[in-house]
């Protein structure tokens, strides 16, 4: 999170992803980095476990949502 906070903050358009099971971390991470904008990718839990094929099915899940953000940021 506070890599992307310092992307944003020097104009580079970024998109953060994070697995379900963190998501209540990454929202107080974004509100204590004055980064409520900063709108999260949301992924299942986990991936520590899985196989490559599971990884890609977890980089295909995230994809629609980094495409939106990234594309509405070059708006």
């Amino acid at each position: 999170m506070h890599d992307a906070v310092a992307l944003e903050e020097r104009g580079v358009p970024t998109a953060v992803i994070v697995t379900d099971a963190f998501l209540h971390e990454a929202d107080v991470q974004r509100s204590a980095l004055g980064a409520e904008l900063l709108e999260p990718v949301v992924i299942t839990h986990p991936l520590s476990t899985l196989t490559d094929e599971e990884i890609a099915g977890r980089g295909n899940e995230a994809a629609a949502g980094v495409r939106r953000i990234l594309m509405a940021a070059t708006v």
